[in-house]
This record gives C-alpha cells, structure tokens and sequence, in this order.
C-alpha cells in the first residue's frame, strides 16, 4: 500500500507490507472483487476472527476475490494525503474504490470516525446520497449494526445478523447481475437505486435509502419503509448450523505481532445466561455449538498452516460448551506432544470453570480472569449475572490450591439502583479475595500475588434490557472511582478504570438516531480519529461536535426513555421481542432474577420466531448434550 521509498518513514511498517504466509491472491479477472475492512489498526483487525471467517467465505468461491484493507497509522495517513496515495487491498494493491463491494466491520462505536477516515483515504464519497453510480457498494455489518442509524447516511447497506449466508447471497445476487448493472463504470445513479432495491429483498440487509424518517414523541428520528420492497422490520439473519458454514483452516498469519497472536476456534456461538447489560447475549441468541470431533479436526489443521504455539477457544462463554471437558482433553491429547497451549477468556465464576482452566493450562500457566461484574448481590440480581460471592471465593480458592498467582476481576458501576455501598462491596469482595490468597499460598507466592481489577461504566445498548437508559453522570462516575481508590490501597490490586469521557460518547453513539450522522461527520472533520485509543481520543472535539448541531453529547448519553417510547433501531427485529426486553427491565427493577432457558426452559423472549426448536441444546450432566 505504501511504497518502499516511503516505509521507513512510518511507525511498524509491516502494516503495509502484505504478502503475508496463506494470504489469497486471485487474478485480475475474477467476477466480484470484494474488499473487507476492519477500520483499526493492522494489529486489531489482524485479531477480528469475523475478518478471517468471512475472507475465507468470500474467496472459497471461484467467483469471487476478497482483500483485506486496515485504516492505516496516524502517520501514514499524513503520508498517503500528501503524496495522494489512495486506500488499497494488501493482497494486490487495488485501490479500494476500483472493489465492487466495499465490507466494513462496526465492533465499536468509538471507530465511527474511523470509517469516514476508510471512505476518504479512498476517494470514495462518504455519504451514501453522493455516490451517482460506479462507486463500489459500501455494506456494514457486526454489532453496532444493530442500531444502523447514527451511520446510516454513510453506508449503502448493512448485513444484520451473522454473516456468511448473508455474504454468500450478496455475492450471488452481484455475480448474477444483468450486464447493464454489472459494470459499474457504466453505472447510472437511477440503476445504483434499483440494485439496493434488489438487495433491500434479502433476508437480514437493511437498506437505509429505502426508509423516511419522522420525529418520535420523544424527538428521536425513526425510519419508516417506503415501499413494499422495503421491510417495515429487518429481522437479522441466524446461522443454524456451524458445521455446514465454511472456517478458515489456513488463516492468514500476521508479519507482525497482533492483539491476539494465536490460533482460535469458534466453538459455540450465542448465550442464553441473559446477562440485562450484555446486547451480544440478547442479539446472537440461540446457542449453537459445533461438532466436538469437527472441533479438534479443525483445532489441528489450523496448527498446522499457522505455526502457533497457542490455541484459543471462541465464545460468548466457554464453559457453557456442553462438551468442553472432553474437548480440552481431545485437544491436550492431539495438541499437547507439539507444546501447543490452549486457552480461552474470562471465565464464569464458578470451581467448575477453575477446574477447566487448570485442564487448560497444562502446557503452560498465566493469568486467570473471571468476571463477577458487580460487588453487591442485589446488583448482581439487578443485572441478572447468576453468581454469588460464595461463587468467587470458592473459584479463587481452587485457583489458589492449584497454582495461580496472578487473576484478574471485571466489575461494572453505574449500574440502575445502584449505591454507594454496592459500589463499595466491590472493594469488600476484593479483600475478601486477598484473604483466600492468604490463605492459600505460601507465604513466598502470597509475596508475587497480584490482583488486577477491572473497572467499566455501564453503556447501555440497543436490544437489551436496559435500552431504556441512559449512562450515569460523569460526575457520579469519578465520586465511585474516587471510593474505591480511597478504599482499595493493598499494593497486591491493580485498579483500572475505563475513560468516562469517552463512555459518555460511546452511550450517546450507541442509542442515537440518524440525525447523529452529521455530528459524527463534523468531529470527523474536525480531526476526530481513534477515538478507541487512549492517547488519540479528544473529548472536547466531541462535546463541540454535539453543540454545533444543538445537541448536548452528555444529555443524549444521560437520556432517559419510556418503555413506551419508539426507538430509533426497532426497525431491526433482533429475534429478542421488545416485550421481553420491557419485562425483563421490570425484574431488574425488582432485583429479580431470570434463570438460563437451558436449564428452566423457554422463558419467552422471542427467538422461537425465528427458530422454532429453540433451544436447540440444553444442558444435562456437565460434558455431554441432551
């Protein structure tokens, strides 16, 4: 992407090298040539396993080619604009604008203005309105897809939902075009409406063009259909069968370090825990799990092409993989003789998953983390995360008998109904923790003990339970942060807090409507641009984005809504009903908690509409299916 003259000049230029070992390089002539963005950094994209799952989707067809495109370093980017270098693919250098469909990944609402900065390094308009024909179809997809509206005006579609069936339809139906449509040189603006027309009729894409907007008795934008062709509700796409979908057995290894530089295997996707702050519990409904001999088949390929030392197991909750005992055993047994280590992220809070992760570790030992999210147990109620204290000490302490020293804790404050001495049962379960650590370990491990601590502000999302929300004031924010560091001083505990600044944006991002998209591209123009990373985030760019379109960024974080209120994202059916939602925001109020449909049965949230044996896998004796 960068020529040789210019590499030296660039922090980590193996960013832009390309060339990488099993990258896929297909000849000029292919049918649709596709491009998948991931608008962060090489080494974040590089770490987005959705990146390789859909790469490998698109170029397993004789039809089509895939490149991968990454936004390029604050330092580049100076580079590429002052020698007019264009955004182009690692694998072949195409200019990204000259692909047919242009895919860019939304994980994260801090990386809006990183989109822009895609779309503009590319010389492809960033408003969907300004694009008169032969410009490439830009299409969104992933998380924050489920509330399109803040980016709406910039993209030409988004895919909601999972994506390979999704993607596999899209690239039909361009394979497929009539010649008038297919070349897009020749592409009036008056065909450009009839293929998102076309497209508007897949299963699970959204195509804003086709939707008007009216003001909510609250003052939200929401989109109506204006037409037949148009769904009055999008209802996203579910993938029921892992097995049968396509996993990249070869991925493409990184030249340079990644975030996560390790294989990686997606070994259920879904949770019905029904955790009310989480929207990948509630979107990605119902658990499906893959093959366990498909599993350790796939595990070993990927060895194999890649030359890792280090496995990592993909889900939303590992633990709850109905066979997990005897998969990490078959995985030690086919991987353990090469030194290959197996891992995975934070577990529940339970001696169960303890006992898993000592299975896990045999190769090597690092850090345990588990996630209690909340001190109190009426918060933990309120939240529905189904773990006590008892739970915890009980996991530290098999953790401690057998061998941890380092664990780290997750924990949320802002949280609804939530007071000063909830907050500070955080720090009293932290001492609690020092306490089995004491006694546990010699006195010489108790020394290297170390204890990091994890600290969010509640961001409330879309399709969730607490979508009616809004986040809590900063002020009270930096008084609970202040209670904490005041009463947490044990030299062992690490605290770290998230920035509350930048959780203001997010949570205004987050639950915002269409009118949003002239503000983000006001910050973007004003220079806003990695706003995920620490040293590059600008608050007071934001608030003055904010206030030159009357709006106030902290009003619209801190807004409240009625349960009865339209909101902008119902046009998106997430399988997970809005009364549901209502009803499961009401047992918070309660402090009531909700139990796991895999364990108590169908508790009505929805998902049978769109699946009808939901759910399909329930839990008998730990380690086997029923």
């Amino acid at each position: 992407m960068l020529p040789d003259s210019l590499l030296q000049q660039v922090e980590t230029p193996a960013r832009y090298l390309g060339g990488e070992w099993n990258q896929i390089v297909k000849p000029a002539g292919v049918g649709v040539r596709m491009a998948i963005c991931y608008p962060d950094t090489y080494e974040v994209g590089m770490s987005h396993a959705g990146l390789h799952i859909l790469y490998e989707v698109a170029n397993r067809r004789p039809d089509a080619a895939c490149e991968r495109v990454f936004l390029p370093w604050t330092d580049a980017i100076a580079l590429m604009r002052e020698h007019e270098i264009p955004l182009a693919g690692l694998e072949t250098r195409t200019p990204l604008r000259d692909f047919d469909l242009v895919g860019i990944t939304l994980q994260h609402e801090l990386t809006y203005t990183n989109v822009l900065a895609l779309l503009d390094l590319s010389g492809i308009p960033l408003r969907a309105a300004d694009r008169t024909g032969p410009e490439p179809l830009v299409v969104a997809g992933g998380p924050c897809a489920f509330n399109p509206e803040p980016m709406a005006d910039f993209f030409d579609c988004f895919v909601i939902g999972d994506g390979e069936e999704a993607l596999d339809e899209l690239l039909d139906l361009l394979a497929d075009l009539p010649q008038s449509l297919r070349r897009r040189a020749d592409r009036t603006h008056a065909q450009r409406r009839e293929l998102l027309q076309r497209i508007a009729s897949l299963e699970g894409v959204y195509v804003p063009s086709g939707y008007r907007l009216r003001p909510s008795a609250e003052g939200l934008l929401i989109p109506e259909s204006r037409g037949e062709q148009y769904p009055s509700r999008v209802t996203r796409r579910v993938v029921r069968d892992l097995d049968a979908q396509p996993y990249p057995l070869a991925p493409v290894v990184p030249h340079t370090d990644a975030i996560h530089d390790r294989a990686e295997i997606e070994i259920t996707r879904g949770c019905t825990r029904g955790c009310r702050f989480c929207q990948a519990g509630m979107v990605y409904r119902p658990v499906r799990e893959r093959d366990l001999d498909l599993l350790v088949e796939q595990a070993d390929e990927i060895i194999r092409s890649t030359g890792y030392d280090e496995l990592s197991l993909l889900s939303l909750n590992c633990p709850d993989y109905t066979r997990i005992a005897p998969l990490i055993d078959r995985l030690h047994e086919r991987l353990g003789p090469r030194r290959v280590s197996v891992g995975m992220p934070s577990l529940r809070v339970d001696t169960f998953s303890v006992g898993l992760a000592e299975r896990l570790q045999r190769v090597r030992k690092s850090g345990l983390t588990l996630a209690p999210e909340a001190g109190s147990q009426r918060m933990r109620d309120i939240i529905n995360k189904d773990v006590t204290a008892e739970d915890l000490l009980s996991a530290a302490s098999a953790a401690f008998r057998s061998g941890w020293q380092r664990l780290k804790l997750y924990f949320m404050i802002g949280l609804p109904r939530e007071t000063d001495e909830d907050v500070l049962a955080i720090a009293d379960l932290i001492d609690d923790v020092l306490a089995v650590a004491r006694r546990e370990l010699s006195r010489a491990a108790y020394g290297r003990f170390k204890l990091s601590a994890s600290i969010n502000a509640l961001i409330p999302k879309p399709h969730t339970p607490f979508q009616w929300l809004g986040t809590a004031d900063p002020e009270d924010l930096q008084r609970r942060r202040e209670l904490l560091y005041g009463r947490i001083t044990d030299r062992r505990v690490s605290l770290s807090f998230s920035d509350f600044d930048a959780t203001m944006l997010e949570a205004a991002l987050a639950r915002g409507d269409r009118g949003l998209g002239d503000v983000i591209l006001s910050a973007y123009r004003a220079g806003a641009l990695f706003d995920g990373w620490g040293e590059k985030f600008d608050a007071e760019l934001w608030r003055r984005a904010f206030a030159d379109h009357d709006l106030d960024l902290a009003e619209c974080a801190r807004q409240f809504l009625p349960t009865s209120a339209e909101l902008p994202w119902d046009v998106i059916d997430a399988g997970v009903t809005k009364t549901f939602l209502e009803a499961e925001f009401g047992r918070a109020r309660r402090a009531e908690p909700t139990p796991d449909c895999r364990e108590a049965g169908c508790v009505g949230c929805g998902m049978r509409r769109l699946v009808p044996d939901c759910p399909p896998i329930t839990w008998g004796d730990r380690g086997e299916a029923t």
